[in-house]
């Protein structure tokens, strides 16, 4: 697995693991920086940054591009993975878009359900779509 590929994976464990303690994820990524647990690699310190900073834009456009899903009704690794999908797409500069929507489905395919990559697709393809009138 690929150095970014892994930081990505790190980046949605801190985001699930912070939502389900109802921890703030920044907070969360520290305690497991000190305890040694940190991630590896600086990108994943970076997604979890940007996810935060971006958090209330990343939900209303997941709300809009999600028909018929509202965000806590959906999976909560595909609500993370979303909201790392969608921070890359816009505000990653140096994440091609169809990178970003790869890494994305390769991790709700390891780790979500079987209806969960065709969903995470359509979300972040329709976000990818209309990318330049969303930033």
């Amino acid at each position: 697995m690929a150095a970014r590929s892994k930081a990505r994976k790190r980046a949605l464990d801190v985001l699930f693991a912070a939502e389900m303690r109802s921890e703030a994820p920044l907070e969360h990524l520290e305690r497991a920086v000190a305890d040694g647990e940190g991630p590896q690699h600086a990108y994943t310190g970076e997604l979890v940054r940007g996810v935060v900073e971006h958090q209330a834009r990343i939900d209303e456009l997941l709300a809009t591009y999600s028909e018929g899903w509202t965000l806590d009704r959906m999976p909560a690794v595909d609500r993370n993975v979303l909201r790392l999908g969608v921070f890359e797409l816009l505000w990653a500069d140096d994440v091609p878009d169809p990178v970003a929507v790869s890494e994305a489905m390769a991790l709700v395919r390891d780790l979500s359900t079987d209806e969960s990559p065709s969903f995470v697709n359509g979300v972040l393809g329709a976000v990818m779509r209309d990318k330049a009138s969303l930033v």
